[in-house]
């Protein structure tokens, strides 16, 4: 199909699927943004509330090349489609001003510890006490109850205290942390699509409820099922680049890069004996059943590393993709992000980003035929929608001058 063809249906005139909802995102870092990102991207009017000196990832490196004052990567990925109202909520008049912002909010999505935000009057309750079928989304390294739930989360000590890192890293090596935030992008996930569910009871009840999503708790969730084998005494060993169901499944070094193969069907090591030249062993009861492959585990990889080292990437992956198997060099993201599927896809879209540079950023992933979802605007600058959201409150420009005045604002 092409992309025209699949896009043919396409409406123009919507932000996307989400469009007329409100959402109020009082988060930082990675997180609580994530969520609220993918809320934007499809559609929803995020009002992104942070303090006067801005949140934390606006600051951080790395930072877009060409930004002054530079502006930190995250704050360019995961604020795009937002809009920017910086409010002090320690103070009165800035937790007035909040208040009112939600009274018309579907959905609120927060990522402090928990009770933080209850300690400056505008939590779970104040919010409910003005709209009370909000979808508030509380996002916290260990939940909003149970005897951790007041510590210090972060992505890699959710990965540690999961189990996650413990099976991470080659088998004769140490635990290792992911290199992306992975336990905060799902848990970015996992609300936004908890909010979905919860406007949906909403819009059939007019209940509203508080959502509570923890790192811990969706890397558990995400860990293919092994919580629960290693509770029924299943060893899980550290495997690496390996498989344990399934053999050959490896990265290979082939003559000038490396090349991930995985045959997981009896059929498909049939087709790869072929592409290897070495039919009988097709056929061959020490080497037809997985079960027979994953006994012999050494002596696989070595005829596979054999065959792959005397060839080049190229000349591998052509062979083995011709022969209908599952195979790619292992990219770099520079050498992923310049290839002509990934720019076919849109996967990155330039957008400007304060500080005078345009950027390319990561495009919403998802596809739809009937409302696309786009990066519409680029990240805000620090309260660049400060004036036009307080008036949409009510606020004249005398009562927004005297916010001001008094630091609220």
């Amino acid at each position: 199909m092409r992309k025209d063809e699949f896009h043919r249906e396409a409406r123009s005139d919507l932000s996307g699927p989400l469009e007329g909802v409100r959402v109020v995102e009082v988060t930082t870092t990675w997180a609580g943004p994530m969520c609220g990102c993918l809320l934007a991207d499809f559609g929803a009017d995020v009002v992104k509330v942070e303090h006067p000196g801005g949140e934390v990832a606006r600051h951080l490196a790395p930072f877009v090349p060409g930004t002054d004052p530079p502006a930190g990567f995250m704050h360019a990925t995961l604020n795009r489609n937002k809009r920017s109202l910086t409010l002090d909520l320690r103070a009165q008049a800035g937790r007035e001003v909040y208040l009112r912002l939600v009274r018309d909010a579907d959905v609120v999505v927060e990522n402090f510890r928990p009770g933080a935000l209850d300690g400056f009057g505008v939590g779970w309750e104040a919010v409910r006490s003005v709209r009370p079928d909000v979808v508030y989304v509380s996002i916290s390294g260990f939940g909003q109850y149970g005897p951790e739930s007041e510590r210090a989360g972060y992505d890699p000590l959710a990965q540690a205290a999961s189990g996650w890192m413990s099976l991470n890293g080659e088998p004769e090596g140490g635990p290792l942390k992911a290199p992306t935030f992975l336990a905060d992008d799902l848990a970015g996930l996992h609300a936004a699509l908890a909010a979905l569910a919860a406007l949906r009871h909403r819009d059939r009840t007019g209940e509203g409820q508080h959502v509570d999503v923890s790192l811990l708790d969706v890397l558990l969730f995400q860990s293919c099922g092994y919580p629960a084998l290693a509770a029924m005494g299943v060893d899980l060993p550290r495997l690496g680049n390996q498989f344990r169901i399934a053999v050959p499944a490896n990265v290979y070094p082939a003559r000038d890069g490396l090349v991930m193969i995985g045959v997981v069907l009896d059929s498909h090591w049939r087709r790869l004996a072929a592409a290897m030249g070495r039919p009988e062993l097709a056929e061959h009861p020490d080497w037809a059943t997985a079960a027979a492959r994953v006994a012999r585990r050494e002596h696989v990889d070595r005829l596979v590393a054999d065959w792959v080292g005397a060839r080049s990437a190229e000349e591998v992956t052509g062979v083995l993709l011709d022969a209908g198997l599952p195979a790619s060099r292992v990219l770099t993201y520079a050498e992923a992000a310049a290839s002509e599927h990934v720019r076919e896809r849109e996967l990155l879209a330039r957008v400007p980003v304060d500080g005078g540079a345009e950027a390319p950023t990561v495009a919403p992933p998802v596809k739809l035929s009937r409302t696309p979802t786009a990066v519409r605007s680029g990240p805000p600058a620090l309260g660049a929608d400060t004036d036009a959201i307080l008036e949409e409150l009510g606020f004249d420009a005398a009562a927004r001058r005297r916010l001001r005045e008094s630091g609220a604002i």
